[in-house]
């Protein structure tokens, strides 16, 4: 087992970019909820406390007592992190005047401190806390001050415990990744978690857990799904089916481009044409969490069904990422979105779940697949979400509909392709909007549907901003939609980021 570093999730929009910068120093990390600390887990190095939308005096607030852990492991507190260490040591944290947030510029009094070698004198750090240190026990040593927060760093004495108010892991923050380096020295990190690690170790595991037992995984065409099928098939090889559906809401030509891919992978796959058996569920169907529960209520279906065909199948695999699991269950309690793999298949057949990616984010899997040495144009193609164009279409979904949706995508795409652009982007496609506004082709009048176009730069999905494709691009796409798809008469932009606003449209 790896040696990890594990963060304490208290709620912060941030907490998983800590594990985001963690990552990126070769160290593996994993996120857990503040009251779910892995004690007995000798893999374990090191701690971080993540920020919180609360502040420490709420009654409300997420707590938990950290003194077992601060006796055991090095400990950072970052943000809310380090004001519960406060709090829960006798100190005095409460609301200043006015909220500090935004740029600010350290003064490290102490440039011996282990947590800031090598940080240059005046480096810019990003602030957000609507709380402030106050007081502190007298075995807390002040290390860095900014202008307007005395405590911006501190370290406890007698134990290997720090704490700073600003976020290292934003990107705002100048030296933060090298700040939380110096953290994982301190915990005595190899810094050895590569790709090839990850399948190594990975590849055992699931010959160990599995055995001789026969698994069925649900492929999806995309990176996720498919990357899980190659290091199943690595580690089991016959023993595991692939199952791929075409739910009617794929990309135009998708099934076949998709199967066809799938040969060289030598994987076993059956492919199963369920169009007609979706569109009569989601018919009239509107809401689009309803559609979500359609859908994936449809793959359990034709899963169950195919899974009957087959003998002796005990697991079922599953190609779930980290932002899967987060955006699907938070622990401040609110759900962004369903997670959109099959989730009710595991009990409804008596399958265990095997989801071999479900800690890593996705330019991780994409590592993965290439040291894998699967083909560069699978590993990079863009993600494609379960549902589907069932969620890139607003409104209730028709046959004629999806053929909008699907030619207007399709020119999209392969435009970005044509250009040298699909790579520069993270994730592209066409909505097709509930909405009909007024035209003119040729001498008549038209009232026809609107596109809107959808193109992001990401790293993870966690955090995303729309792409500055150029005008000329955009109006060459613009005009062959509205030339070649019959029944609309109007393309879009969609200039917005993520947050406030998601990737997809539902």
């Amino acid at each position: 087992m790896h040696e990890k570093i594990i963060i304490l999730d208290f709620g912060s929009q941030t907490t998983q970019l800590i594990g985001r910068r963690v990552r990126d120093l070769s160290t593996y990390c994993e996120i857990v909820p503040y009251n779910k600390f892995p004690f007995g887990d000798e893999s374990v190095k090191g701690v971080i406390l993540s920020g919180s939308p609360f502040s420490v005096n709420d009654k409300d607030a997420f707590k938990t007592d950290i003194t077992d852990i601060r006796s055991k492991y090095p400990v950072l507190g970052i943000c809310y992190g380090a004001q519960l260490l406060v709090s829960e040591s006798g100190g005095e944290v409460s609301q200043p005047d006015s909220r500090e947030y935004g740029r600010a510029h350290l003064n490290i009094f102490d440039k011996r401190d282990p947590l800031f070698a090598g940080l240059p004198q005046n480096s810019e750090v990003w602030m957000s806390h609507g709380d402030t240190i106050v007081n502190t026990p007298e075995n807390f040593r002040l290390i860095a001050s900014t202008e307007d927060v005395k405590w911006a760093a501190y370290k406890i004495e007698g134990e290997k415990t720090w704490g700073v108010q600003f976020h290292p892991e934003v990107f705002h923050t100048e030296n933060g990744t090298a700040l939380l380096g110096n953290f994982l020295d301190i915990c005595g990190m190899m810094r050895d978690w590569t790709p090839a690690s990850f399948i190594e170790e990975t590849v055992k595991d699931l010959k160990e857990e599995l055995g001789d037992d026969k698994v069925i995984l649900a492929l999806s065409g995309g990176v996720d799904s498919s990357v899980t099928a190659v290091l199943l098939n690595r580690a089991i090889g016959k023993n595991l089916t692939c199952v791929f559906v075409d739910h009617g809401l794929l990309r135009k030509n998708e099934f076949e481009t998709v199967l066809d891919d799938y040969e060289h992978l030598g994987l076993n796959v059956i492919g199963v044409n369920a169009k007609q058996h979706f569109y009569k569920e989601l018919e009239g169907v509107t809401d689009p969490e309803q559609k979500r529960k359609i859908i994936g209520k449809g793959f359990i279906d034709v899963f169950e069904r195919e899974a009957q065909k087959l003998k002796d199948i005990k697991w079922l695999a599953q190609g779930t990422i980290y932002p899967d699991i987060i955006e699907s269950l938070s622990i401040t309690g609110v759900t962004i979105k369903s997670h959109h793999n099959v989730g009710g298949l595991p009990e409804k057949m008596n399958l265990k779940l095997c989801e071999p990616l479900k800690l890593l984010f996705k330019d991780e899997v994409r590592k993965i697949g290439l040291e894998l040495g699967m083909r560069p144009g699978l590993i990079h193609r863009h993600p494609f979400p379960g549902p589907g164009l069932g969620i890139r279409i607003l409104g209730a979904i028709t046959p004629e509909k999806v053929r909008i949706a699907q030619e207007a995508d399709d020119i999209f795409i392969s435009g970005l392709r044509e250009a040298g652009l699909y790579d520069k982007v993270w994730q592209a496609g066409a909505i097709l909007l509930p909405v009909q506004s007024v035209g003119v082709m040729g001498d008549e009048r038209t009232y026809e549907n609107t596109i809107a176009l959808r193109s992001v730069t990401s790293t993870d999905a966690m955090t995303a901003d729309w792409s500055r494709l150029p005008y000329d691009f955009l109006a060459k796409i613009s005009n062959e939609i509205i030339n070649k798809v019959q029944g609309v008469n109007r393309v879009v932009y969609d200039i917005s980021s993520k947050p406030p606003a998601t990737i997809e449209w539902e």
